[in-house]
């Protein structure tokens, strides 16, 4: 029996050693420490960034990112060696995303969301998840069929957006004497233009692909032309945790690996989603294939 004991009391000596020499995920990142002690994550999300993240049918989040982060929201249940962990749920819009993860009040966005060098300066990117272009949205019946038609005319673009900056650029560059209104979020923006307050809605193409998709009439709207820059997109969170963006990118670069990002792709952008049954019919682009090949947070 003291045998016994004592061989046992020496097995837990050296379990708890090997404990103590066994690396913890949340060791190096603020972001999974936090997790691991609240016993919770929080996941911003968007109410109407189709099909990235909005508000299905019964009012829950769902969409592409949504898709993307419960595979993350996994990880880190394994990592942690947290089975029971909850998953907290915040819509973000334009305005507020970036505050929000600062604050860490949200741990990752799983929107809609452009990486850019100037974002970079107050949060940090997972690799690229899409690819997209600014573009031009106008009613079918308008006579508007190029940008240079818009010239004097008022235009709608959401607060917050990457395309604030470009509509404004464009404007000066094309001398169009634009009345640029800023809305508070894409439904408002679209609704703007669908009531003749707005003469176009400039948005990345694939959101306005999602609003063009899911209107009564999809028909009467049609894109103008031009294309500017390329926008790469990616799940946003606190800048500076290398321990967090290392998990991150490490679940959706095996994703793309293995196939399963772009089956998640296909699910959302070729085939009928919610809450209509509306194809988006926007297959994968050379860019993006290329990022799926060799995954990266670089921008242009």
């Amino acid at each position: 029996m003291r045998n016994f004991a004592r061989i046992s009391g020496a097995l837990s000596a050296l379990l708890a050693v090997a404990a103590m020499a066994e690396p913890s995920a949340a060791a190096d990142s603020p972001t999974l420490s936090k997790i691991k002690s609240s016993g919770a994550i929080t996941i911003g999300y968007r109410e109407a960034s189709i099909p990235f993240s909005y508000l299905g049918p019964d009012q829950k989040p769902i969409g592409f990112s949504l898709d993307l982060c419960a595979a993350i929201v996994e990880r880190v249940r394994t990592e942690l060696n947290l089975p029971n962990l909850t998953v907290n749920y915040t819509p973000v819009n334009s305005s507020n995303r970036i505050p929000l993860i600062q604050s860490g009040t949200v741990d990752i966005e799983c929107g809609g969301t452009a990486n850019d060098k100037k974002r970079q300066e107050q949060v940090s990117f997972s690799v690229a998840t899409f690819v997209s272009q600014p573009r031009w949205l106008v009613k079918a019946d308008s006579g508007v069929k190029t940008a240079g038609n818009l010239k004097g005319k008022t235009i709608v673009v959401t607060q917050g957006s990457n395309a604030v900056g470009f509509a404004q650029g464009v404007n000066a560059k094309e001398q169009l004497g634009l009345n640029i209104v800023q809305a508070k979020d894409h439904a408002e923006s679209f609704l703007m233009l669908n009531t003749g307050r707005a003469a176009a809605f400039m948005e990345d193409d694939i959101l306005l692909a999602g609003l063009k998709a899911a209107a009564p009439n999809p028909d009467a709207l049609i894109f103008l032309p031009e294309g500017y820059a390329k926008i790469y997109y990616g799940l946003m969170f606190t800048k500076g945790d290398a321990g967090f963006k290392a998990l991150v990118d490490d679940v959706l670069s095996k994703q793309m690996a293995s196939g399963q990002f772009e089956k998640t792709y296909a699910k959302w952008f070729t085939r009928p989603i919610p809450p209509k049954g509306e194809n988006l019919a926007f297959p994968l682009t050379e860019t993006l294939m290329e990022r799926i090949a060799h995954p990266s947070d670089a921008v242009d």
